[in-house]
């Protein structure tokens, strides 16, 4: 289970966003929407304890997450199948077949290519095959949808349902306009807290 109680982050000595309270078990999704700047990207550095929350609790049960983030972590100089190879013995997991995890993402016949050589979408798709590469029960996604085509859309959405139907849960934060379905969907609507 994860949960926040009261979470409040500021900067400048000014709230980014009203208190965030909620919690989410396995086979859950929280969807976090709201305007650009409302602190989308801040709660969801908060829970991935990147940045400390000025006041309030953060209690996490799943044990290890990932997180893909607006900056994708992807090593430009390696190959779509390096960058990978290099995430599965990271995480200590190399019985996992990068060849697979590599087809499943779409990303076949660009695996020997340099990352600094893809597009924004196939870039995109390498960070997001990365969450095929552990048993993380905890998913921190970012804009996971943004440049991706209708068949990288297409593509999210399975390995979340995957994932959640499999007992995991998944933090999700989207201003776009595809949102996943998904039956044990929480939505999370963050108000900017800082006077205008």
């Amino acid at each position: 289970m994860l949960s926040a109680s009261q979470i409040v982050f500021e900067r400048y000595f000014e709230p980014v966003f009203l208190p965030v309270n909620f919690s989410l078990d396995g086979g859950e999704l929280l969807l976090v929407t709201g305007a650009n700047g409302c602190g989308k990207t801040t709660l969801i550095r908060v829970i991935a304890g990147i940045l400390h929350p000025t006041s309030g609790v953060i209690e996490n049960r799943f044990g290890q997450m990932a997180y893909i983030g607006h900056n994708l972590g992807i090593k430009d100089d390696l190959s779509v199948l390096e960058n990978l190879r290099f995430m599965r013995d990271f995480n200590g997991v190399s019985e996992r077949s990068c060849e697979h995890i590599i087809r499943q993402a779409g990303l076949g016949r660009v695996a020997e290519q340099q990352a600094r050589t893809l597009s924004a979408g196939q870039r995109k798709r390498c960070a997001l095959a990365r969450l095929l590469l552990g048993d993380f029960r905890l998913w921190l996604l970012d804009e996971p949808y943004s440049n991706l085509d209708a068949e990288g859309i297409a593509l999210v959405d399975a390995m979340l349902h995957q994932h959640l139907g499999s007992g995991g849960a998944c933090v999700l934060a989207t201003h776009g306009t595809h949102l996943p379905e998904w039956n044990r969907t929480q939505d999370l609507s963050l108000v900017s807290g800082a006077v205008n």
